[in-house]
């Protein structure tokens, strides 16, 4: 790709998706019972609700679906007047189309989607309809059936904005409900649990907020100095196999929770850890490498010209759960100081999951992540300087995109990274760059 930046990361492939190319923070790729290698990419913002993407041939990815906001509606209205319930616009809630499809899940040929609405430029929800959590059939890819429709909508609610589904029993989201009033409007996301063992009936089976999150609570938390989003929410939600009685929250300001949900109706905190202060906020993701003992977290950056630099991936010691330490961080790019002044965001978002089904990529040694302004990196576990050291992480690799035409912000701003068993990266621009797939070329090979 002529204008790329480059080192140990090589382009497949690139594909705008028919013009509609801002990717959210989700993608899940299938294998289909034809033999057919299907990737899913969930969207950043209206008009496009799904994206649905052949990747048999990783060269030649091929758009062979994509969804709307309004073919949304257009099911979830049939399915309300299937089940006798109101339709969207008849409800007491005001209904607006531009919603946004953030997330997904996908457990075999179930296709799990977030609808978030109502959020405006503050942050603050206004209460929107529709949003919720959408569940699918994708038995066959080019026509998605709606199972079902989880609604989580309410007067302070703007809906779900993540989901995490890896067994086909629990999903785990960050959401707002129409029972839970925040004491700050931004504090509008908490951690819930769903039973969607029968996907048509998806049902909350549990949820925890962070304490003082909650109106009617005597707690009052305090806004983070230099915060740029000054919030209490929920961003990303992991639980894993190897502890399915542990469930990793990212919180924003709140930091790094971990929660015991042996008991999914009462989610109890066994530890948790923050930088914030001194360090300016938003915990995104945090992903356990249990053979390691280390959780690996990763901020998220929202400001132009990394005005809430720095934006960091953490290294955390969790042999003891119930006291997370921190050990390290990923260096920086050696140019990051032009990174920053190169235009809009710039810092740590998204990095691969290490989601636990067959078409994903279990990576022990290396952590792959989007970066927006500075595209996707990949680093590598060093061995420790000495014995009793903490490991150290290396940059090995990176890959920035040229601008993409018709970018507002005039550099690409790589929003997710997901990684397939195969080694194959797929990125997604936030904004109009759409799908790129890429191949780590460097030794030792991704691991």
């Amino acid at each position: 790709m002529v204008g790329a930046e480059s080192k140990n990361l090589q382009l497949v492939a690139h594909n705008d998706l028919n013009g509609k190319g801002n990717g959210g923070e989700g993608m899940a790729l299938q294998q289909t019972a034809d033999g057919r290698r299907v990737l899913y990419i969930a969207h950043e913002r209206a008009p496009t609700f799904l994206t649905i993407v052949d990747v048999s041939e990783p060269q030649d990815p091929r758009v062979i679906r994509q969804l709307t906001n309004e073919d949304a509606v257009s099911d979830l209205e049939v399915w309300l007047k299937s089940k006798g319930e109101k339709s969207l616009q008849e409800r007491a809630l005001p209904f607006d189309v531009n919603f946004r499809s953030n997330s997904l899940a996908l457990v075999g040929n179930i296709l799990l989607v977030a609808i978030q609405n109502g959020l405006g430029r503050s942050g603050i929800t206004q209460g929107r309809v529709p949003a919720g959590l959408t569940i699918y059939d994708v038995t066959q890819p080019e026509a998605p059936r709606l199972l079902s429709f989880f609604d989580t909508s309410g007067p302070a609610s703007p809906g779900v904005h993540f989901v995490w589904c890896v067994d086909g029993q629990f999903a785990h989201l960050s959401t707002g409900a129409a029972d839970f009033t925040p004491a700050y409007p931004v504090d509008n996301q908490f951690y819930m649990i769903v039973d969607v063992r029968d996907p048509g009936r998806p049902t909350e089976v549990g949820r925890w907020w962070f304490p003082g999150q909650r109106a009617d609570e005597a707690k009052k938390l305090e806004r983070v100095p230099g915060s740029m989003v000054n919030a209490y929410r929920l961003h990303n939600a992991l639980v894993m196999p190897q502890r399915p009685d542990r469930a990793y929250l990212g919180y924003i300001d709140g930091g790094v929770v971990i929660l015991d949900i042996s008991d999914k109706a009462r989610p109890q905190v066994v530890g948790r850890c923050s930088w914030y202060p001194p360090f300016t906020g938003f915990s995104h993701t945090v992903l356990p490498l249990f053979d390691r003992g280390l959780a690996v977290v990763s901020e998220e950056s929202t400001q132009d010209f990394a005005a809430d630099f720095p934006k960091l991936i953490w290294l955390l010691d969790i042999h003891d759960e119930t006291n997370p330490v921190t050990i390290g961080t990923a260096p920086l790019p050696e140019n990051v100081n032009e990174l920053c002044s190169r235009g809009g965001w710039f810092g740590a978002h998204n990095i691969h999951e290490n989601v636990p089904l067959p078409t994903s990529a279990i990576l022990r040694d290396t952590i792959v992540g989007s970066f927006f302004n500075g595209g996707v990196r990949v680093y590598r576990f060093g061995d420790p300087l000495r014995a009793g050291a903490p490991p150290t992480l290396a940059e090995v690799g990176f890959f920035i995109p040229p601008a993409p035409v018709g970018s507002p912000k005039g550099v690409v701003q790589i929003n997710d990274v997901y990684v397939d068993e195969q080694k194959l990266i797929y990125a997604v621009d936030r904004y109009t760059g759409g799908l790129y797939i890429l191949q780590f070329t460097g030794s030792p090979p991704l691991s």
